[in-house]
């Protein structure tokens, strides 16, 4: 089960993070992948009328924030920056993590096989 306080918590970061959706009508989804190895990623996914938002994920004992991206298939969420940062790919219900290397653009997946519980 994930926690309400994790729920908050994305729910008031993507409030500071996406104005619109603060005042648009706000969906708070709260989901529990299992990936490779037996870990455990929550998600709280924020989206308004017009479709998905932000997905917050906790993993690797942090919680980070992360904005739709365009994709080919599925959902992709990324940090909108050219640094590095945690990718999170849906389709379905599954999901992959990645890690996106600032500096020469590649990425290395670092979670895969991840199925919705």
């Amino acid at each position: 089960m994930i926690s309400r306080a994790l729920v908050r918590r994305a729910a008031c970061l993507a409030a500071f993070v996406l104005p619109a959706i603060a005042q648009a009508e706000m969906q708070v989804q709260a989901m529990r992948y299992t990936c490779e190895r037996g870990v455990e990623v929550p998600v709280v996914y924020v989206n308004d009328e017009t479709g998905p938002g932000i997905a917050v994920i906790q993993v690797e004992g942090g919680m980070y924030n992360l904005q739709l991206e365009q994709s080919a298939s599925g959902a992709r969420y990324g940090y909108p920056s050219d640094g590095s940062h945690y990718v999170w790919w849906t389709k379905d219900d599954t999901a992959l993590l990645l890690w996106h290397d600032g500096t020469d653009g590649s990425e290395k997946t670092l979670l895969e096989a991840c199925e919705r519980n």
